[in-house]
């Protein structure tokens, strides 16, 4: 059994780490508002502009970025974070995508693009950035997360697609629900996907000025940068609120720990003034004896 000085020890580092953990949840609480009000704007627009796409361009898979193909070569972008101790954020995407190579391009030539730090340590030995056909430390993204910064990634996976030296991208990713849950998403980039079942206003007629054509070959780059935009801003989101939560978890386990070893350390403490007031009493008998 630990003695008294080891179980002190303990006490003190405990507190010690359930001051970090807790300062570590209240920072994340902070970081998550304005992530979670960032994603709230984002979202409306960019569900109102894939939704004008599909209505424009229902029917018609013509065009670069519409190609279907034999997914031969897939990119597959795992959307992680920088930093760890956010519980399963990270763990969960690697789960995720290689289930889904296993799965769906188990006879494809499959290449790992990581956005952020712990995607990229985990598929290291397929991070697509080591053979310079992307820019490299995609990590830093998150240092200043503005659709500016976005755009020279979106815009990369988008001139790879066209040259043909993919057939397909897919972007994993945490979608953001609320603080405590994290809907991991599995998401298509590209081709563009045609849901024409999915589109209720399909047959209204629309006067294009100026043509069909050269409105969809600006508007779809746009609405494809926006769409990797906020799988950023998702994940950005969902890792404070990851991180909140672990955290928050890790306080209370904390102090659970600290309550235990509080109550060891009275116990041993009460014995071992029990035995000196029984040695006290013992040699006073003899010595009266």
């Amino acid at each position: 059994m630990a003695n008294l000085k080891e179980i002190r020890n303990r006490i003190s580092s405990v507190n010690s780490t359930m001051q970090i953990t807790s300062a570590m949840k209240m920072v994340s609480a902070s970081k998550l508002k304005r992530a979670q009000q960032a994603i709230e704007k984002m979202r409306p627009f960019s569900e109102k502009l894939s939704a004008i796409i599909q209505n424009v361009s229902s029917g018609d898979s013509e065009g670069e970025y519409a190609n279907v193909s034999e997914n031969k070569k897939v990119l597959i972008v795992a959307i992680t974070s920088n930093r760890g101790l956010c519980g399963a954020f990270n763990a969960n995407v690697a789960k995720k995508i290689n289930q889904i190579i296993k799965s769906d391009y188990s006879e494809a030539d499959v290449t790992v693009y990581g956005v952020g730090k712990k995607g990229a340590e985990t598929f290291k030995n397929n991070f697509l950035g080591e053979r310079n056909l992307l820019p490299e430390n995609a990590s830093d993204i998150f240092d200043d997360l503005t659709f500016e910064n976005s755009v020279k990634y979106s815009s990369e996976f988008m001139k790879l697609y066209v040259e043909g030296t993919f057939d397909k991208v897919v972007l994993v990713y945490n979608s953001f629900k609320n603080a405590a849950v994290q809907i991991l998403k599995n998401e298509q980039f590209l081709p563009i996907e045609q849901n024409e079942g999915e589109i209720s206003d399909s047959n209204i007629n629309y006067i294009f000025e100026p043509s069909e054509s050269e409105i969809l070959e600006d508007i779809i780059p746009q609405s494809l940068q926006v769409q990797f935009f906020k799988a950023l801003l998702d994940s950005a989101a969902s890792e404070h609120g990851a991180r909140m939560t672990a955290m928050h978890k890790a306080t209370d386990n904390a102090e659970d720990i600290l309550g235990d070893l509080k109550l060891t350390y009275n116990k041993l403490r009460q014995a071992s003034i029990t035995n000196e007031i029984l040695e006290i009493v013992g040699g006073a008998e003899a010595l009266n004896g």
